[in-house]
């Protein structure tokens, strides 16, 4: 059986380095972000992006499939589009060098980007735009710190609900903005505890499914979807928080800190994202059978 040997020319030797030398830059900060996201070791703001364990691969994934439509795009690039490709890298390596955390992390799509504009123009760029757009939502940054102060009236909301819930099953309950009351136990809806994180999540898995499926190119259906995908979260978080509060005025400690900060809570969120495919393939059905139905009456008219 014959070997293959694996062949590069001379052209290669540039594009290999540069792969190479992203590899060394960018491993370590792969390392933390990775291993931060699975023991939770890493601040709570930036755990909010831990969907990047599923996007960054997938963005990878897409990224490496598109290679044969990347070879064939010209090599020829203009000079504004090599200016721009120069300055994002500038910009990226400066980021990179630079003491800020989120700076050090944003640079990785700018520098991606700087690639694509440099090797093949906007043609390039827009190839890779969508994979370079998930590498973007998954870089940790501090805007789910900037978005804590205005959720209290979700966290008002969610209370209430789940006082109301559980005024329904009986139990005696007390509802003080944030505060619930239990059997002399206190559980609050803190601003980390509103659903952000699992509708960050949910937002950036129904973008992949959108894109996956196509449906991304029917406005209703993304409308549609996105809609049904705010309310499960909401929903979600609102039961979430129900049992929570049960558990913990029961006291029944071990089954909270399962739910809560255990593998239970990351079982509730991926029973929860496999409902979105459901979702999304019911949409896709009924906006397709709306669309038969119109056509198949107008066609009874003419």
């Amino acid at each position: 059986m014959p070997i293959h040997k694996l062949s590069f020319s001379k052209r290669d030797l540039p594009k290999i380095t540069g792969f190479g030398l992203l590899l060394i830059l960018y491993t370590p900060l792969f390392v933390h972000w990775v291993n931060g996201w699975l023991n939770k070791s890493i601040s709570i703001e930036h755990e909010y992006f831990s969907h990047g364990l599923i996007g960054l691969p997938f963005a990878a994934y897409l990224g490496w499939s598109n290679r044969h439509c990347w070879q064939q795009l010209s090599n020829t690039v203009q000079g504004g589009e090599a200016i721009a490709g120069l300055f994002l890298l500038f910009l990226g390596t400066f980021f990179y060098l630079g003491n800020l955390t989120d700076l050090i992390n944003l640079s990785l799509p700018i520098i991606l980007a700087s690639i694509c504009l440099w090797l093949k123009g906007l043609p390039g760029l827009r190839l890779q735009g969508f994979p370079l757009l998930l590498v973007l939502l998954s870089i940790p940054n501090e805007i789910p710190y900037l978005l804590a102060p205005y959720t209290l009236p979700l966290q008002q909301f969610i209370a209430g609900t789940a006082g109301f819930i559980l005024l329904q099953l009986g139990m005696d309950v007390r509802v003080e903005q944030i505060y619930l009351f239990v059997n002399d136990r206190i559980v609050e809806v803190a601003p980390y505890c509103a659903g952000l994180k699992m509708l960050f999540t949910s937002l950036y898995v129904g973008l992949m499914l959108l894109y996956w499926t196509g449906a991304w190119r029917s406005r209703t259906k993304t409308m549609f979807f996105y809609t049904s995908i705010i309310a499960i979260s909401i929903v979600a978080n609102i039961v979430r928080n129900t049992i929570l509060t049960y558990f913990h005025g029961t006291g029944q400690e071990s089954a909270f800190h399962w739910l809560h900060d255990g593998w239970g809570g990351d079982l509730y969120s991926a029973c929860m994202l496999g409902l979105l495919v459901v979702v999304l393939r019911g949409i896709e059905h009924w906006v397709d059978a709306l669309a038969e139905e119109e056509a198949s009456g107008q066609e009874y008219e003419a």
